[in-house]
C-alpha cells in the first residue's frame, strides 16, 4: 500500500503574510532529503502557498501515521526557529501545541492523506492533484468538489460508465470539538442534501470523497480542521490541502480544475474576516496582493508502483488562468468597494479575531431596554 501525505503550516512569513524565507525551505527541504536517505519516505516535494509550507510525502506507513506525522512537526519547528531567528511575522503561528501525540491533525497543520493499494488493477496509472490554498478556509473546496462529482456540466466524464454509480462524500461538522462528527452522503441520488450542508463553508465541509464503483478507492482527502475551533481563538486562517486523484474511475484534470474558472468567493482574505474570490495561482508565489486575495494552487503529479515522484506541472502556471486571475482582481476590488457592510465582512460569529467580538461585548454594555411604546418611543411617534 502507498500514502500520499499533504501536510501543510504556516510558521513563518516575510513583511507579513507573504511568504515563508528561502532558508526556511532549504531546512525543510534537507530533513526531507535525509528522510528520504533514511528510508522514511519514498519520495517528497516541497512547496509554498503564500506563507503555507506544504510538505507532499510518498511512503508505506499508512495515513495517520505517528512516524510521518512527527516528523513533519519537526521540519515545521525547524523552520519556526529559523523564523524567530529571522524575525519573521507569525513564527510558529500553526503549531498551537507543544508537540502532538503521533498526529498533527488538531494540533495546527492542516493534514490530507490517501492511502491506496498500488496493485489495484482498475489504477494501472496513479495521477493525483494537490491544492494548496492561502488565506481562506476547508470549505473553499465545497463548491469546486461538489461540482465535479455531482455535475456533468463541470465533469462530462460523470455520464460514462466508470463514473455513472457516483461518489460516496463523507461531510465533516467543522465546528464540532473534540472529535470529527461526520454524515456520509451518496451522489447523485443525495446530490440536493450535500447542497444544503455544503452551502454553510464555514460549518460543514467535505472530508473525503470515495467511488462508489469501487468502494475502497478513496479519490479525494480535504484538510477540515479549524484553528478557532482548536484554540478557542484566532491563531490564523485555516489555509487547506487536497489531495484528488485522477482518470480512468476518477474525474481527468482538466474536469477537476474547471469550476476554478469561477473565481468563487470564499470567507478569508485580510484578518480571516471578509468574503473575497479565490484566485488561481502559480506555486510559490507570495500574497501580495490587496487585503491578501485568497490564492490556490494546483500540482500535477503521476507516482509510480515503487512510490517515485514524476517530475510536477505546476497546473494554474498557464497563460489560460489570465483571464481568470483577472478576473477575481476585478471581482475582489467591486467587494472591497463595499467596505465592512454586509456580505462583503463575514457575520459576526464567524469573524475570526477575537478582538471584533470584544468590541461588541464592549458595546453590549451601553443597550438598553425600552418597553414598547413607551415614553421614550412615544416621544417620537
Amino acid at each position: 500500500m502507498l500514502t500520499l501525505s499533504a501536510i501543510k503550516a504556516d510558521v513563518g512569513s516575510i513583511g507579513g503574510h507573504t511568504r515563508p524565507s528561502n532558508r526556511m525551505m532549504r531546512a525543510a527541504r534537507e530533513r526531507l532529503t535525509d528522510a528520504k536517505a533514511r528510508g522514511l519516505v519514498l519520495d517528497f516535494d516541497l512547496t509554498h502557498t503564500g506563507d503555507d509550507i506544504c510538505l507532499l510525502m510518498v511512503h508505506r506507513h499508512g495515513s495517520a501515521s505517528p512516524q510521518i506525522h512527527d516528523f513533519a512537526w519537526e521540519v515545521f519547528t525547524a523552520a519556526t526557529v529559523i523564523a524567530q531567528e529571522e524575525g519573521l511575522y507569525g513564527a510558529g503561528q500553526d503549531l498551537l501545541k507543544d508537540a502532538p501525540s503521533g498526529n498533527v491533525r488538531g494540533a495546527g497543520p492542516g493534514v490530507a492523506e490517501i492511502t491506496f493499494d498500488e496493485t489495484a488493477k482498475e489504477r494501472p496509472a496513479e495521477p493525483f492533484l494537490v491544492f494548496t490554498a492561502d488565506k481562506c478556509g476547508p470549505g473553499a473546496f465545497n463548491f469546486p468538489l461538489w461540482t465535479v462529482f455531482t455535475s456533468p456540466l463541470y465533469c462530462a466524464g460523470l455520464m460514462l460508465p466508470q463514473m455513472k454509480p457516483g461518489f460516496r462524500f463523507t461531510v465533516i461538522d467543522m465546528e464540532h470539538a473534540g472529535g470529527d462528527r461526520i454524515v456520509a452522503l451518496d451522489a447523485p441520488e443525495q446530490h440536493i442534501d450535500l447542497a444544503v450542508l455544503l452551502r454553510d463553508e464555514n460549518r460543514f465541509g467535505i472530508q473525503a470523497i470515495h467511488s462508489r464503483r469501487y468502494p475502497h478507492q478513496q479519490v479525494v482527502a480535504v484538510s477540515t480542521d479549524r484553528l478557532h475551533t482548536i484554540a478557542g481563538e484566532y491563531k490564523g486562517k485555516d489555509d487547506p490541502v487536497a489531495i484528488i486523484r485522477s482518470q480512468g474511475a476518477f474525474p481527468a484534470p482538466e474536469e477537476i480544475v474547471s469550476p476554478y474558472f469561477t473565481a468563487h468567493y470564499v470567507a478569508g482574505d485580510a484578518r480571516g474576516s471578509h468574503h473575497m474570490p479565490l484566485m488561481p495561482a502559480p506555486i510559490n508565489t507570495a500574497i501580495t496582493g490587496a487585503y491578501c486575495l485568497p490564492l490556490v494552487a494546483c500540482m500535477a503529479y503521476s507516482v509510480t508502483a515503487d512510490g517515485t515522484l514524476s517530475d510536477p506541472v505546476d497546473v494554474f502556471d498557464n497563460p489560460v488562468w489570465d483571464s481568470t486571475r483577472l478576473k477575481a482582481q476585478e471581482k475582489g476590488e467591486e467587494m472591497r468597494r463595499q467596505g465592512f457592510m454586509g456580505p462583503a465582512m463575514l457575520p459576526i460569529q464567524e469573524l475570526e479575531y477575537s478582538a471584533f467580538r470584544n468590541t461588541l461585548a464592549e458595546l453590549e454594555d451601553q443597550f438598553k431596554i425600552v418597553e414598547p411604546f413607551g415614553p421614550e418611543l412615544a416621544a417620537t411617534e
